[in-house]
Order: C-alpha cells, then structure tokens, then sequence
C-alpha cells in the first residue's frame, strides 16, 4: 500500500513540474507575440481630405441654430475633434462613455463636435437620452459628404491652424486615443510611426 502511495506521489509531482514547465512556455510565447503584434490604431479610409491637408472649412448648424465654422483655423491652440456618428449606430452608443471620458481629460487642447444627419427632433432624443447636451452637436449631411464618411462612428481630428491631423474609423478607446498620439508624434496614423520605427 505504502509504495502505491509512493509511486502515485512520484507521478503526480512529476505531472506538476511538466504542467509548471507547459505554462512558462506558454507565458513566453505570449510575450513574444505580444512584441510583434503593433498597437491598432483608427482604420484610415482613402476618400475625403487627406491628413496633413488643409481642413475644408464649412459653415454648419448645432441642434440650437447656432452657426458655426468647422475646419476653420483659430487663434487659440485647440484643436477639434469631429466625430461623425448616428442615433442608430449601436459602435457609436458604445463610444459615448469614452468621448465623455476624452471630452473631460483633454480639455486642455480639445474641443469635441458630434456630427449627424437627419430629422431634428430625432437627434434631439437622442442627445437627451444618452445626456449629449454638453457637446456641440451638428447636423449637416454636407460636412458628412465632404469628409466622405462612408462607415461610422468616424472621427476627423484637425489642429488650430486647420490642418487635419488624423481620422479614420473609431471602434474601441483605443482607436480614438490613437488619433491624438497621431497628432502628438507628428504622423498620419499610430500604424505609420511603428512603420517607421521599424525600418
């Protein structure tokens, strides 16, 4: 009895130190894929004006009437970040936290526009249900056009001077973040600087 008891200890300790040995294994193979997987940054799309360009400037409306120009250089150092999306977007819902979130942590240099189309009272319900009243919130189908935004939710992030310095398509935080590590690198996406950090 006793070297039954002996032999099933020796084999079970033996089982430990492989299964022991298993997840170091694993846990380095993580690593190593972790190293070569890059950062996903917002998906850029080929239409509308390109980054490093000149913003178009365009005179839109906010949900109150008001007028105001988007695009259009300004004389503080804000930039704005233009976030295209619709009420019966469910990505876009998801993301209204994390705009709340960026819209209160980068105040310091950042203006946030919600950009839709469609009829008012609509977007007016939305606004009022997912509590949107602190953005500015405009509807023009034309500043959608311009940019042409096919997929949402969109982003376009443009500096004080006018100049657009990243967009693309905006499906996580991490998306949105990387637009304004674009900025602050100097290139037109996260995917381009690891480009050139590679090389």
């Amino acid at each position: 009895m006793n070297i039954a008891l002996l032999v099933s200890n020796i084999v079970l300790w033996i089982l430990v130190a492989g299964l022991a040995l298993t997840v170091l294994a694993l846990a380095r193979q993580i690593g190593i894929l972790h190293e070569r997987i890059a950062p996903a940054g917002a998906l850029m799309i080929r239409g509308g004006p390109k980054v490093g360009e000149q913003a178009p400037v365009l005179e839109v409306t906010d949900l109150h009437g008001q007028d105001l120009w988007v695009g259009k250089p300004c004389d503080d150092a804000r930039s704005t970040l233009v976030f295209f999306l619709s009420p019966t977007c469910p990505v876009c819902k998801t993301l209204l936290p994390v705009l709340k979130s960026s819209k209160k942590s980068e105040r310091d240099w950042l203006d946030v526009i919600l950009a839709s189309d469609g009829d008012v009272a609509g977007q007016q319900a939305f606004v009022d249900e997912y509590e949107l009243g602190g953005f500015t919130y405009v509807l023009s189908t034309n500043l959608g056009m311009t940019y042409q935004v096919g997929k949402l939710p969109f982003a376009v992030l443009v500096d004080h001077d006018g100049v657009i310095r990243a967009k693309g398509l905006v499906n996580s935080r991490e998306h949105l973040e990387s637009l304004f590590e674009a900025k602050e690198r100097g290139v037109a996406s996260v995917q381009e600087y690891v480009a050139g950090k590679s090389q």
